[in-house]
């Protein structure tokens, strides 16, 4: 039974080193490749090498991801599949485990070899430091905690995609449940609103028994690699060699001095339009001149025709990009129940080529979603030619400037989707969600640098921390009645349970995106250049080279924010 999209595909460069019919779920059969590589590494002297060792350990280790994404993404697509579900564990239980420590045991053998320091620079500097980074942080006895919390990962998108109500007769999944918070009817969205957070409140329990196990994991995951807190340990870890958790903090202050102004603005202006005395959560997505919501597609089939007529009027090579995402059926776009939450870009690491996962239901969000993930998608295809797979993938935080900055150059033509006044709500749409968003990521980035900080915390003390950002960050949004929804609200983001502390990298992102479109709106020729030349570096050189040769700055401060924000409101002013 075939639980994927897309059928077979072949390595983008034939295998050299890897057996063609291996069976990468199968440990006996992988082990001896560690070890040729092992025994090579003990004879090798020369560069040549060296660097042809290289290209065989990237070659079995895009091997292996590629192996991992198939089982994830069967996984997520098919999270009511035991089958699916079974191969998914299967490998998180009995072979990633194993590889941890023999990967390990080749990063020291490469960070040995007499050779390495006469590697070619700047080719190497980044992945020599990575490496070196690697083999500082690695314990073996972290390996086992690691595998327990992806399993408790996995718990958590079962028990949130197993979630569905019952709303007028029909059972529906609670992104179903999103289109009716954008209906004119106050009284249907507070319906619909109140049946999803009620239905949420259901499993408050199990999520903080989750959290809580993944609290006590990860705290003692940095304390083996001798961290204090897992905050240090998870900054060393993701390599951010290039700002700090103070200068995090420091962004979380600019957010409520620059942005919360504008935040406040946009929701006082709702509340006017809306003629409320008091805005309330079912009110935050309706238009607030009432009208009904937008409708940009019928079915997922239409989005993605409409999409295609975005790229070729941007840019003809991203326009062939997604054409073969189409013809590989690299595509599954459509919300469905069993099917896990949220969207994302998966690379098929051997075969180089994207995959993008997400749940339509029809919303201008979806919209927005498929653009995001297109802009990652196009960062793959950009780095399909780099045979050094760590190059292949760039940092969080510049992955993220490839989507963000696609959103905004894409909606220059969102035209595809709607007639002239229809797209001009969709643009205000957008920036004010991006202007929203900045808030919400502050909310989650310093409630985990509380939580991680506070490692012996109750879930009282957890509780009473969350709500004090919801203070500084959540606007005017009464939630009387609802205290408790509001305090678990949380709960909803799968970053904090799965990639903890990957969400600071989106703000950053977001900032270098309004940076790419900002210099559009000067050259738009020469903005899209700069992208799509920045997407070919991959990861190969340091974040501040990747966001300088996107004609943007690595900065976050108010300097930054501050003209970025005020383009975006004379941009509003215009919608």
């Amino acid at each position: 039974m075939n639980l994927l999209p897309f059928g077979k595909l072949l390595p983008a460069k034939p295998r050299s080193f890897v057996p063609s019919g291996i069976d990468l779920g199968d440990w006996p059969q992988i082990a001896p490749l560690f070890d040729q590589l092992a025994a090579r590494m003990a004879q090798s002297r020369s560069m040549a090498d060296l660097e042809k060792w290289l290209l065989d350990w990237s070659e079995l280790s895009a091997a292996l991801d590629e192996e991992a994404s198939r089982r994830n993404i069967a996984m997520t697509c098919h999270t009511d599949n035991t089958e699916a579900e079974k191969a998914y564990l299967y490998f998180v239980e009995h072979v990633e485990p194993q590889l941890k420590p023999r990967q390990f045991t080749l990063e020291q053998l490469y960070v040995a070899h007499p050779q390495r320091k006469n590697l070619p620079k700047p080719r190497y500097e980044v992945f020599d430091r990575d490496v070196a980074n690697h083999v500082q942080l690695f314990r073996p006895e972290n390996v086992a905690l690691e595998t327990e919390e992806a399993k408790l990962g996995q718990q958590y998108q079962k028990l949130i995609g197993a979630q569905t109500v019952n709303f007028r007769g029909e059972e529906k999944t609670l992104v179903q449940m999103g289109r009716f918070l954008e209906e004119p009817d106050r009284a249907l969205r507070q319906e619909a609103w109140e049946l999803v957070a009620t239905r949420r409140l259901q499993d408050v329990e199990k999520c903080e028994e989750i959290m809580e196990e993944l609290i006590k994991l990860r705290h003692q995951i940095a304390r083996n690699a001798g961290f204090d807190n897992y905050l240090e340990f998870i900054f060393r870890q993701k390599g951010r060699f290039d700002y700090t958790p103070d200068d995090c903090v420091k962004f979380h202050a600019a957010i409520e001095s620059e942005i919360m102004p504008a935040v406040c603005e946009i929701q006082n202006d709702r509340r006017r339009q809306l003629k409320l005395e008091k805005l309330r959560p079912w009110d935050l997505a309706v238009d607030p001149q009432n009208r009904a919501s937008l409708k940009p597609f019928a079915d997922v089939g239409e989005m993605v025709s409409r999409t295609q007529k975005i790229f070729n009027h941007l840019d003809a090579g991203l326009a062939a990009n997604f054409q073969e995402l189409q013809d590989k059926q690299l595509l599954d776009l459509d919300n469905r129940k069993g099917k896990a939450p949220g969207g994302y870009q998966s690379t098929l690491s051997e075969a180089r080529v994207p995959f993008i996962f997400m749940n339509a239901v029809g919303v201008q969000r979806d919209v927005e979603t498929i653009l995001h993930e297109a802009g990652h998608a196009f960062h793959a295809q950009a780095t399909r030619g780099e045979d050094l797979y760590p190059y292949r993938s760039a940092p969080i935080e510049f992955c993220e400037v490839a989507s963000m900055a696609m959103e905004l150059l894409g909606n220059e033509f969102i035209e595809e989707f709607y007639a002239p006044v229809e797209a001009a709500r969709a643009r205000k749409t957008h920036l004010e969600g991006i202007i929203g968003f900045f808030p919400w990521m502050a909310v989650v980035d310093g409630f985990q640098h509380w939580i991680y900080t506070h490692p012996g915390h109750t879930r009282a003390e957890r509780k009473a921390a969350y709500l004090k950002l919801m203070e500084r960050f959540g606007g005017d949004v009464d939630f009387s009645g609802f205290e408790e929804v509001r305090a678990h609200s949380w709960h909803r983001q799968l970053h904090i349970f799965l990639y903890p502390f990957y969400y600071v990298e989106y703000g950053i992102a977001q900032l270098g995106a309004l940076q790419v479109w900002a210099n559009s709106k000067a050259n738009q020729a020469k903005a899209l250049g700069d992208y799509k030349k920045s997407l070919t570096l991959g990861g190969s050189r340091p974040l501040p080279d990747l966001f300088a040769a996107a004609g943007c700055q690595l900065d976050f401060s108010a300097a930054t924010i501050k003209p970025l924000i005020q383009l975006a409101g004379t941009e509003l002013k215009k919608l």
